[in-house]
């Protein structure tokens, strides 16, 4: 009988090698009358315990096992010494976990520290006057190519749905003139979408004045306030069977051009939306001057609201006479949404965090209680993300030398737990105001309910400011901030603050008044040098209208008009 191999037979019938001898140890007969030698108590009387030891070292040395299983055994040998011996293991009170700067809200620490210094110093009264150095040289002036004559006959009727809120609306009734424009459509007054978070049903004409902004832009844009009727009947009346285009955020405009135009002119009537931010930054020339148009000089509120703010705006130069009636603004978004959306963590304790789970459920359900998602109060305030208090604005700005008698106009929605938030403020600038304080209830009677009507008001008592602060990003302070460029000269006199730097000096406890005052004048300073800036690609126009919407004073003439071609 031969071996089966696995390797195919190659013609020749040659058997398989001999097996190899036996090796194993039992298998061996030691020869007569002699021991191995090696284990003498092999071979006398051995209890149980011997003999499973003698097979375990047979195994071990004579199979060569040894260095497989010693590691085993003394790992063994230790755990069985450490579960008979107890260690009680002291850390010291001196071992604290390192957290980094800025990472813990300690501003009340600072103020109390701080305050005596602070009210003793006189040193820099007239801030107010020489806040703006770089203001001076701005020589930028408003320049919006104007077109005259007839306009072609149009391409259809474009409606869009501006969503958001006030600021978002305004960049989507920007962005849309811009559009019809291009595409030589007629522009349907834009429809304000409802949203859940605003909650305000205000109309375009409620906002804005309707007829100032057809007639300011009817030699460039044809606008209607509805479609005619016999368009409709091919829809029915049914703006839902107009065909609609989604269309991705920030799409540039020749991307109108080669989609939208061609269906425009097969329907003669089309939809869009949602359209807040719809059209790309950057855009021709031509795009560029119809937004400049639309945003500084076809959009201005109604009646009803230019005339209330105007009176705020009266009214609180009447109380800055000290200062030759200027005044500061300032955007606080302290509000208890803007505070729970931003996860940050203050000093309000057990109430404060279960005020932050509530807002958040009610607001964004489930957003923050996902599987996997952490919350990162440090980080957050560390990377500036954290939404400034009434007390840290107060104490930057006294840093950055406005003293106690400056008048402020503090423009927000409801501050959370104001009592307790507001009182440091009201106690570094006592002659703060709101226009709920400016204005008696009754006048403000036909605005309260109206979120954007209400921002309306804030927005223009802010826009003629000396100085405007900005606490927390937005479409609120970049709007404001272009609109200011366009009113003083290029210079937005805006103090946008580092909101990193700021959390490590109020987590600072150790930082004596000098020191911070220095750090804030820098910060002031850094503000005004960057007053002035040029539109890059992929910035907003409505924040940086130079060079699109401005021209240097001596190189241009602002009332020049070109004509259609």
């Amino acid at each position: 009988m031969h071996a089966k191999i696995r390797l195919p037979n190659s013609g020749h019938n040659t058997p398989s090698p001999p097996a190899s001898p036996l090796r194993s140890p039992r298998l061996r007969h030691p020869r007569a009358g002699k021991s191995s030698g090696k284990f003498p108590f092999a071979v006398t009387n051995r209890s149980v315990a011997q003999r499973i030891a003698w097979i375990v070292l047979s195994v071990l040395l004579r199979r060569q096992g040894v260095f497989l299983f010693a590691p085993l055994l003394y790992i063994s040998g230790m755990l069985f010494c450490m579960g008979t011996v107890s260690f009680d293991v002291v850390v010291p009170d001196v071992i604290k976990v390192r957290r980094a700067p800025g990472s813990v809200y300690r501003s009340p620490e600072l103020y109390a520290k701080l305050r005596h210094e602070m009210d003793a110093d006189n040193s820099s009264s007239d801030a107010m006057s020489s806040v703006w150095k770089h203001a001076k040289g701005g020589d930028w002036r408003p320049c919006i190519n104007k077109f005259s004559g007839a306009l072609p006959e149009s391409n259809g009727y474009i409606y869009v749905e501006a969503n958001g809120g006030l600021n978002q609306q305004r960049t989507s009734i920007c962005n849309a003139v811009a559009v019809a424009g291009y595409l030589n459509a007629t522009l349907v007054i834009p429809n304000f979408h409802f949203h859940s978070i605003w909650r305000d049903p205000s109309k375009f004409s409620d906002i804005y004045d309707e007829e100032f902004f057809v007639k300011t832009l009817e030699n460039d844009v044809r606008v209607v306030d509805s479609v005619p009727g016999y368009l409709m009947e091919r829809f029915d009346h049914n703006l839902t069977n107009v065909f609609n285009f989604r269309i991705k955020a920030y799409s540039p405009i020749q991307y109108y051009k080669d989609t939208v135009l061609p269906r425009l002119l097969e329907e003669k009537f089309i939809r869009i939306s949602p359209f807040a931010n719809r059209l790309s930054f950057d855009a021709p020339p031509d795009v560029q001057r119809l937004r400049c148009l639309a945003n500084y000089e076809a959009l201005r509120f109604s009646n009803p609201l230019l005339t209330m703010g105007e009176t705020l705006v009266s009214r609180m130069k009447e109380r800055s006479a000290n200062n030759g009636g200027k005044y500061i603004s300032v955007h606080l978004r302290f509000e208890e949404d803007m505070v729970a959306f931003s996860c940050c963590v203050y000093d309000g304790g057990a109430k404060e965090r279960e005020d932050m789970i509530a807002a958040r459920e009610r607001g964004w359900k489930g957003k923050f209680t996902k599987p996997g998602r952490v919350l990162q109060p440090g980080a957050n305030r560390v990377n500036g993300k954290c939404p400034l208090t009434p007390l840290e604005v107060g104490l930057m700005l006294r840093g950055m030398g406005f003293g106690k008698h400056t008048s402020i106009f503090l423009a927000s929605g409801k501050i959370y737990d104001s009592e307790r938030y507001m009182a440091p403020l009201l106690e570094m600038f006592p002659l703060l105001q709101t226009k709920e304080m400016l204005a008696s209830a009754e006048e403000l009677a036909p605005f309260k309910n109206y979120s954007s009507r209400m921002a309306a008001i804030d927005y223009t008592v802010c826009l003629h400011s000396e100085v405007f602060v900005t606490t927390q990003g937005g479409n609120f302070p970049h709007l404001l901030l272009g609109h200011r460029r366009y009113l003083f000269n290029g210079h937005s006199k805006t103090i946008k603050p580092d909101k990193r730097k700021l959390a490590v000096y109020f987590d600072n406890p150790k930082i004596g008044w000098k020191t911070f005052k220095r750090h804030m004048l820098s910060m002031r300073a850094h503000s005004d040098a960057k007053g002035i800036e040029l539109k890059r690609p992929n910035d907003s126009i409505y924040s940086f209208p130079c060079p699109n919407c401005m021209c240097r004073t001596n190189k241009t003439d602002d009332s020049r008009k070109t004509p259609k071609p």
